[in-house]
Order: structure tokens, then C-alpha cells, then sequence
């Protein structure tokens, strides 16, 4: 890291990455699987040294919904005790579509939707992310509408939702809407329920989006222009993902950490910006067959990487 970091325009606003982070004080985890129960989740993100972690609460590839049983919610709160952990995100299926125009898919969608911020409410789960979905060539305008309006329903119909909605970044891919920080505060503008939702910052996402995070000037300006258009304030979670495709390819791939197209240098600001500090920070790299623990390797280079 160099110095003129804190010389650059970022510092004269108190928003430079600092040389000095307390450890004690960042969050790091990764995307663990539920197989044996949902609680086994937060005893394997504990072996792994983390304080932070992301879980599906359910089969992510099926419409078919899971019903939490007592024991089930007794299980993951006293996992929760025993860990320490409470900086816990879930993702909804990759099949909810809020921006669907198709009236079966868009119904299907909001129940799934609506479905998962009452399961990850009921584990106390602090933040659940929504990819925002695909217009289907409708139009950008239209498909915003639908992703607002399906938010305010169901925040209309569940006064007791205890979890935040987390609008993921997206690659831009086809018709898929997020991949602009614009089209996030358009979305954002139009919820009503404003201390309900925020934003979960994928860096493989927005790097295929087109914003550049390989150097400190690139960084810095991509941060800020995260802060002028939506604000940090709102900002609740990070995926730290290395990209397999080049800046501004709008394909989604994900790549170990410092091994794809960002490159090592991206995640170092990253976990050095004092800005981010406390906000949770998780891995969703490839998880890889037999032999090499990835999971591991990936964390540690991003530990390794604090100053």
C-alpha cells in the first residue's frame, strides 16, 4: 500500500484505506453448506476461524419451500450461542425473479421472496440477499417497478420481518437489473420501507458490471461513486469474489481469491479501507473437489492481507 493514498482526494473527505486495521475488529466468512442441519452451518464456520458467515436456508435450485421445525430454530440460536457468531447473511434461491413479467414466475417469486425473509427472521438472521432479477426484455424502467413493488407487498403483509433485505450488485448478464449502482438506488428510491433494505456489494460482480477495483486510484473512485450515488450507509455486506472474466464483461464467474482479473491488490483495499471495516465480508469462491481446502486457502489470503 502505498502513501499517496492518503494524500488523494478520498483522505480530504476521511475516507482513505488505512494502513493500520485492528483485526479484532473486521468480520471475514464464507458461504457454508446446511447439509446435516442448518446449525451445523455456524460449528463449521467456527473450525474455520470466522465470525461471519452466509447460508442458504433451503435447496437453492428448487421452488419447494422448507418449513423451520422448533427444533430446528433451537438447534441454529444455540449454535449461535456457543459460536459467537452473529453475523449472519442467508441468499435466496437463484430462481426468485422479482422483475419477472410473466405473471406464474413473478407470483412464484414473491412467495419465495416473502417465504425466506420469514424463515431467516425466525433463525434472527440480521441479513437475507436478493439477486433483483431480469426484466426478460420488458424494459429496465418496467422491471425496476416490479422489484420495488414486490418489496413494499411484502413488507406490507409481514409486519414482523426482523431481517434486512440486501440488494445484491449483479454482472449485468442478459436482461439482469443491479449491475449499476444507479439502477440499485432506483430500486431503493421506490421501496418504501427504506430502514428494511440496503445493499450487498459483489466485487466479481461489479468488476464484470465495469467498475475497476485493480488499483488505488480505481478503487477509491469506484467507492466513491458506491457512496455519491447510494451511500456507504447503506451498504450491510461484501462478497469478496476474484473474477475469471475480464473488467466490464457482464459474465458472472467466480474466481479464487487473487487468481482471476481484479488480481490480489483489489482485496487488499478491501480489507484495509477503514470505511468497510465493520461491515461482514464473505467468500463465495469456487469450493473445488477433493484435495485442496479452498475455503481455507481463500480466507487466509485475505487475512494475510490486513494490515
Amino acid at each position: 500500500m502505498t502513501d499517496n493514498l492518503m494524500n488523494s482526494t478520498s483522505c480530504d473527505k476521511e475516507q482513505s484505506i488505512s494502513k493500520k486495521t485492528d483485526k479484532s475488529l473486521y468480520f471475514l466468512g464464507a458461504h457454508f453448506s446446511i447439509a446435516g442441519g442448518l446449525h451445523r452451518a455456524l460449528y463449521k464456520a467456527k473450525e474455520y476461524d470466522c465470525n461471519a458467515l452466509q447460508i442458504f436456508t433451503k435447496n437453492s435450485l428448487t421452488w419447494k419451500e422448507r418449513i423451520l421445525s422448533e427444533d430446528e430454530i433451537y438447534l441454529f440460536e444455540q449454535a449461535k450461542l456457543k459460536t459467537g457468531i452473529s453475523k449472519i447473511a442467508s441468499h435466496m434461491s437463484y430462481l426468485v425473479n422479482p422483475a419477472a413479467a410473466d405473471k406464474k414466475k413473478h407470483a412464484m417469486s414473491y412467495k419465495a421472496l416473502k417465504n425466506e425473509l420469514v424463515r431467516s427472521s425466525m433463525l434472527d438472521i440480521p441479513f437475507s440477499v436478493l439477486h433483483p432479477g431480469s426484466h426478460m426484455g420488458k424494459g429496465e424502467e418496467e422491471g425496476i417497478l416490479r422489484i420495488a413493488d414486490s418489496i413494499n407487498k411484502v413488507f406490507d403483509e409481514t409486519g414482523d420481518i426482523r431481517t434486512r433485505l440486501l440488494l445484491e450488485t449483479t454482472a449485468g448478464q442478459g436482461f439482469t437489473l443491479g449491475s449499476s449502482f444507479e439502477q440499485l438506488s432506483s430500486i431503493m428510491e421506490k421501496v418504501d420501507y427504506k430502514n428494511e433494505i440496503g445493499i450487498c456489494l459483489d466485487t466479481c460482480h461489479i468488476f464484470s458490471a465495469g467498475y475497476d477495483i485493480r488499483t488505488e486510484k480505481s478503487y477509491l473512485k469506484t467507492i466513491d461513486n458506491f457512496d455519491a450515488i447510494i451511500g456507504l450507509e447503506h451498504l450491510y455486506l461484501i462478497h469478496l469474489n476474484d473474477s475469471r472474466k475480464e473488467l466490464g464483461s457482464k459474465v458472472d464467474r467466480h474466481e479464487h481469491i487473487g487468481l482471476g482479473a481484479i488480481g490480489i491488490k483489489g482485496f487488499e483495499y478491501f480489507m484495509n479501507d477503514q470505511r468497510l471495516k465493520l461491515i461482514p465480508k464473505i467468500i463465495e469462491t469456487p469450493k473445488g473437489k477433493k484435495g485442496m481446502n479452498w475455503d481455507k486457502v481463500n480466507l487466509q489470503r485475505l487475512r494475510s492481507l490486513v494490515h
